[in-house]
């Protein structure tokens, strides 16, 4: 039976109810973040309570926990579920409001719900063969560096790229691609790996923030620009990150190959260095 953290309290996930006036659920007035587990271990912790606190941070809503008290009960979490590869869910929402207001009461308490999913990522077809993505426009508000509950857009691109037979999203705008739809996107030149530079248009990666460091440490050149579709087209690579995927080779792109159409040897190379380096880190 799954265990679920909810407001203090471990209890099996299909009794952890939240309150249908929660502002989470009424506004998507809250943030999320997920994490990896490998061999039972949480990987990049310390960056994604990093950002989760930037996040709360920018909307204004105070952690219930320290971020050591969360990162505690992560672990006891993944421990009562006797998970060894996977994730870890978190979502901190501004509260239950009985008003229903835009304006929450100032007495509001917040809600802090976390669950595990048990998801092999380290060895799946998907890492010997690679994935597609679809280009599509970003719909997207304004604060992508906020990782908030709110991802109508995402999960339309979604839709949209499985419809197109692809396994990711990439959004466009402006003729330049931003991210994906649930991941950071590079592409691999004569002259290094690009990606987009941090600012409110993307989100800041924990997942790609350690792989770019790691490029860095092994001689790869890691350029932050924007890059167009027709300059993916005509990478010699691509590759998405996310705390699910890790380093994810992409092959096609709106059903053009990449290179030579297989996963290319510098994400298959960063693919390693990561999975090593979250071993030797986890916590």
């Amino acid at each position: 039976m799954s265990v679920a953290y909810l407001n203090g309290r471990f209890l099996p996930l299909a009794e952890a109810q939240v309150s249908v006036l929660d502002r989470g659920f009424l506004f998507a007035d809250g943030i999320y973040e997920v994490a990896a587990v490998i061999d039972g271990k949480l990987i990049d912790s310390a960056s994604h309570l990093a950002r989760l606190e930037r996040s709360t941070g920018a909307i204004g809503i105070v952690l219930p926990l320290s971020l050591a008290e969360i990162e505690a009960a992560q672990k006891q979490l993944v421990a009562r579920n006797g998970l060894t590869e996977g994730l870890v869910y978190l979502q901190v929402t501004r509260g239950a409001d009985a008003t229903r207001d835009f304006l929450p009461p100032p007495d509001i308490r917040p809600t802090l719900v976390m669950f595990t999913q048990a998801r092999p990522f380290l060895d799946v077809p998907a890492v010997h063969r690679g994935i597609a993505v679809a280009t599509m426009p970003d719909l997207r508000w304004a604060r992508r560096d906020i990782k908030s509950v709110g991802l109508l857009a995402q999960a339309m691109a979604k839709r949209a790229a499985a419809d197109a037979g692809a396994q990711e999203a990439w959004m466009v705008e402006d003729g330049h691609v931003t991210e994906g739809a649930s991941s950071t996107a590079f592409i691999v030149t004569e002259d290094g790996i690009v990606t987009r530079p941090y600012s409110q248009a993307v989100l800041a990666g924990c997942t790609g923030a350690a792989l770019g460091a790691l490029a860095e440490e092994s001689g790869i050149a890691v350029i932050r620009r924007p890059f167009t579709v027709e300059e993916a087209l005509a990478a010699r690579e691509a590759f998405i990150t996310s705390a699910s995927t890790l380093c994810q080779s992409v092959v096609r792109i709106d059903g053009q190959p990449i290179g030579d159409g297989t996963p290319g040897p510098v994400a298959t190379r960063l693919r390693a260095l990561y999975i090593d380096f979250a071993r030797r880190t986890a916590v």
